[in-house]
């Protein structure tokens, strides 16, 4: 039985240790904040609860699952893991000082993933003293229903991490894609670019939020318009990662649109403030 250690119990924190949990694992659940972890697991337990009510799951697959999932007040309890995610805040001196904590504490076989949407593995790679047992496994938003995770190769990534690596992802029911350490991966190297595209036809007055959203979803075939993904996302979080693809490749072409610097800097970040593009009060 692998035992893995999910650090931060925000929404994808939470997500993350949910699946592990559910697909048999042993799951350890940690946040810095008490607070955090009591709502994580709260939010764990109310999930797997309406998947029963929906026959989704039994009464006792969920019993099963939450009787694998445990609380680590500490990072100390990492000693004892086979895998740990870090999915805390998009910061890179925040997650070179856990990778460093955890470098010490956790046994030498053990591999250190990060759910990252953005920042280079190779770079919180470097600060451990095992860069080949590093690996980014970048989960989507949310996690219990998306079947992706892009499995993101650092400079010295062993093909032993990664075969592991993808091998959990499966054993989730999840799909693993490789990709290279490049800035903003896939995933956010093409959806920021046309999220910030679309903020550039609202700021030019190109069309209402409402009809770019009809456009991209009636014309493209998109489940959601790239505005209500954005409120979604977080304005906060699009700016922060189209900053990162900017910084990264020098190129102008993901020069963050001045509407999203306004809206955030109006306290603007979308669903989780209320407002954002739409109106969520």
């Amino acid at each position: 039985m692998e035992k893995v250690m999910v650090i931060g119990a925000g929404q994808m924190g939470a997500g993350i240790a949910q699946v592990f949990a559910t697909s048999g694992f042993d799951v350890l659940l940690h946040d810095t904040s008490g607070a955090q972890l009591e709502k994580g697991v709260a939010g764990i337990q109310s999930r797997l609860s309406r998947q029963v009510e929906k026959g989704r799951m039994t009464e006792q697959e969920k019993e099963a699952a939450l009787s694998r999932l445990e609380k680590a007040a500490g990072i100390e309890a990492a000693n004892s893991v086979d895998l740990v995610v870090e999915a805390v805040v998009e910061n890179m001196e925040v997650k070179s000082d856990i990778f460093k904590k955890l470098d010490a504490i956790t046994p030498a076989h053990t591999i250190l993933a990060s759910n990252t949407s953005s920042l280079p593995i190779t770079e919180i790679a470097a600060v451990t003293h095992r860069p080949e047992k590093v690996i980014g496994m970048h989960f989507m938003n949310p996690v219990p229903v998306m079947k992706l995770v892009e499995v993101i190769r650092g400079l010295a990534t062993s093909d032993d991490t990664y075969e592991k690596v993808k091998a959990f992802a499966e054993r989730l029911g999840k799909t693993a894609v490789e990709v290279n350490d490049f800035p903003g991966f896939v995933s956010n190297r093409v959806l920021m670019p046309m999220i910030n595209e679309a903020i550039y036809c609202v700021y030019e007055g190109v069309a209402t939020p409402e009809a770019i959203d009809e456009v991209m979803k009636l014309g493209m075939n998109h489940p959601m318009g790239p505005l209500t993904l954005a409120d979604f996302i977080g304005l906060d979080t699009c700016l922060y990662i189209m900053e990162v693809l900017h910084e990264g490749f020098g190129d102008d072409k993901y020069r963050p649109c001045p509407l999203l610097r306004k809206y955030v800097k109006a306290g603007w970040l979308g669903k989780k403030s209320g407002k954002g593009f739409y109106d969520y009060n």
